[in-house]
C-alpha cells in the first residue's frame, strides 16, 4: 500500500494518503479540494542488506540529521 505525499494550493495544506489504486479518491483533509498537486516523496530501497534512503540529502531522511530513518518519525 504506497502513501503519497500531496499539497492543496487552496489552502495551502501538506499531507499523506494511503492510495489502494487508481480509483482511490483524494482530497484535502481540510479544506475537501480535490485539486491537489502530488509531492516528489524521499523513499528508502533494499541494497544488498542495508536499507538505504534515497533522498537528495546524504546520509539521513529529508526530515531530520538523523542517518537511521527508523528515528526520524
Amino acid at each position: 500500500m504506497p502513501i503519497f505525499e500531496y499539497h492543496c494550493p487552496k489552502c495551502d495544506e501538506d499531507f499523506e494518503k494511503i492510495v489502494f489504486n487508481d480509483k482511490t479518491k483524494v482530497q484535502c483533509p481540510k479544506c475537501n479540494s480535490s485539486r491537489l498537486s502530488k509531492k516528489v516523496s524521499a523513499f528508502s530501497f533494499k541494497s544488498g542488506s542495508k536499507f538505504v534512503a534515497a533522498s537528495s540529502k546524504a546520509g539521513g531522511c529529508s526530515g531530520c540529521s538523523s542517518h537511521h530513518c527508523g528515528t526520524c518519525h
